[in-house]
């Protein structure tokens, strides 16, 4: 076997069931879960109605390319989005998902033979972080290396703590904005931040932006490719973007979405997937183009959300440290120090059994690096249900938070 599989930890949720596998949940209650992010709102006719219709083309083997009309129709999102205009014959492939690209991807760039003598490759991310990105730098050989979330900037990475003879060992950087699970948006100036370091160090950034559809304020979120337009990198060197309908559109099950950037990485990367056997189904391509074609269904999955961020943020602030974020549908919430001593893991425990709300950890969300675990103490609550369910979610923890104050 693969010695570096074993270099590979639990994955959150397997650590969440034996968390919590002694606990019988309160049998009065219905259960509700904020634990996993997978959206509930329905997915758009158009799209299904285009998957049923397009089933004939399963008769023939698809392209790792992917079909120009497909390719097209995500530059046309990208022009249209962003402002941002791509060759879509060179700069865009499809992919199944982001989550299967963002961790082939590192095993497209990274080369770990190089720097042996300095320790090896790196890859760096930030943290609290998607764990894809931990596992896709292991298994290429390469070592991750985390910058933690500050709190006092709405949880963005601080790049700062990484050194620079670090960086002159990193070869691929994964950028998440919106981030998970704290929802914080990279400005500008931190993008020409991360662009200097590349261009010193020669490393690739993957920008993960599956969440950049769902935000809360009048202006959406700025985008790695937007950023480099706006700084004068039109050729968009070392840099891609990762995106998918999954959020946008209520489609995780799709699996479907497209990667963006430097034409060389990506020549690269279809070499890659090739030989890997990633071409993404026929039918789903077609269904791809109608949904990235349309807007109408966006934007009101958006209303959607900010309808229950609405309601539910200020619920919790009035028992907990949260936050209205950037973007996303997380909310990312400390455990007040007067129940359960602030610990996560118990407070997830608590509110499992008492109140039959499941909730995510933030501790086993990120890994102890500069002398800390940033998760800890934090749990993170998808708002993927309906208004409803997740009013009567928040409305359980603020009467459990209360509740355990008061004895």
């Amino acid at each position: 076997m693969n010695p570096l599989l074993n270099r590979l930890q639990p994955y959150p949720f397997e650590r969440l069931r034996l968390l919590i596998r002694d606990i019988t949940p309160n049998p009065a209650l219905r259960p509700i879960s904020l634990g996993i992010g997978e959206p509930k709102h329905p997915a758009p006719a158009l799209l299904k109605e285009t998957l049923a219709a397009s089933l004939d083309s399963l008769a023939a083997y698809p392209a790792t390319a992917g079909l120009p009309v497909l390719r097209q129709a995500c530059a046309d999102w990208v022009q249209r989005r962003y402002g941002v205009t791509l060759d879509p014959a060179r700069q865009v492939l499809p992919v199944n998902g982001s989550r299967e690209a963002l961790f082939a991807l590192a095993q497209t760039v990274i080369d770990p033979t190089r720097d042996l003598e300095r320790g090896g490759a790196v890859v760096v991310s930030p943290n609290p972080f998607y764990q894809i990105y931990e596992g896709a730098a292991f298994l290429s050989g390469a070592t991750p290396v985390f910058a933690n979330s500050d709190p006092a900037r709405n949880f963005a990475a601080d790049w700062g703590q990484i050194d620079e003879a670090t960086w002159s060992r990193t070869q691929l950087l994964y950028v998440c904005s919106p981030g998970n699970p704290a929802g914080a948006v990279l400005p500008l100036d931190e993008w020409r931040q991360l662009f200097e370091l590349s261009d010193r160090h020669g490393f690739v950034i993957a920008s993960d932006e599956c969440y950049s559809e769902i935000y809360f304020r009048d202006e959406a979120p700025l985008g790695a490719l937007e950023a480099a337009r706006r700084l004068g990198r039109d050729d968009f060197r070392r840099l891609v973007v990762l995106t998918s309908l999954s959020k946008r559109s209520n489609v995780p099950g799709l699996r479907s979405g497209f990667v963006a950037g430097d034409a060389q990485v990506l020549q690269a990367f279809q070499l890659y997937r090739t030989y890997h056997g990633s071409a993404v189904n026929p039918a789903v391509q077609l269904a791809s183009v109608a949904a990235w074609n349309d807007e109408a269904h966006v934007v009101e999955n958006r209303a959607l959300y900010r309808r229950k961020f609405d309601q539910v943020t200020p619920m919790l602030a009035r028992v907990m440290d949260v936050r209205l974020p950037d973007a996303g549908f997380y909310l990312w919430a400390r455990v007040p120090e007067d129940v359960c001593g602030g610990s996560d893991t118990e407070f997830t425990r608590l509110l499992l059994a008492q109140y039959n709300v499941a909730v995510l950890p933030g501790s086993y969300l990120a890994r102890e690096a500069h002398g800390v675990n940033p998760g800890a103490g934090r749990i993170r609550m998808a708002l993927v249900a309906g208004v409803d369910e997740c009013t009567e979610a928040a409305q359980r923890i603020v009467d459990c938070i209360t509740q355990h104050r008061s004895r």
